[in-house]
């Protein structure tokens, strides 16, 4: 696509590094002010007119509100706020085994494979009136970018 990548692993505090090391799952007071960092980032590539990517376990809705919204969503109930970003959320979907067994392979990364399960209990699948697209990761790769593409480019 030509545009900028994120990866939200990357912004998180030394706090929550050390605890998701630790085997400790995280919550929401360790997840908000990452995910409003991130929000700022989103801001930022928004208001230079820039596309960007944002690769983010935004387990929940609340989560999803905070990157459009930003902290003015966390005293708000209301799905969307005035001046939101427009987000297109991908919800990789599938079973867990398949899951764990990529994360099993995953080397040098701070969250240990023993948290997903704690993801999973977190997890409030996208759903109307969020805007969202649900895509099997038990497809193939390149099955898995043409409909992220076709979702981006049809919405």
């Amino acid at each position: 696509l030509g545009w900028k990548f994120y990866d939200a692993d990357d912004y998180h505090p030394p706090e929550n590094k050390r605890k998701m090391a630790e085997g400790i799952p995280l919550n929401d007071e360790d997840r908000i002010p990452w995910l409003c960092a991130l929000h700022d980032i989103l801001r930022r590539e928004d208001s230079s007119r820039q596309d960007a990517v944002l690769a983010c376990s935004a387990l929940k809705k609340t989560y999803r509100r905070v990157l459009a919204s930003g902290a003015s969503a966390i005293e708000s109930n209301k799905p969307e706020q005035p001046g939101a970003l427009k987000i297109l959320f991908v919800h990789l979907d599938g079973p867990m085994d398949v899951i764990a067994g990529r994360l099993e392979k995953r080397r040098g990364h701070f969250m240990p494979p023993e948290l997903l399960k704690s993801q999973f209990d977190t997890l409030e699948p996208p759903s109307a009136p969020e805007n969202f697209v649900t895509v099997s990761l038990e497809k193939s790769l390149s099955e898995i970018v043409l409909e992220i593409e076709h979702a981006i480019f049809s919405g």
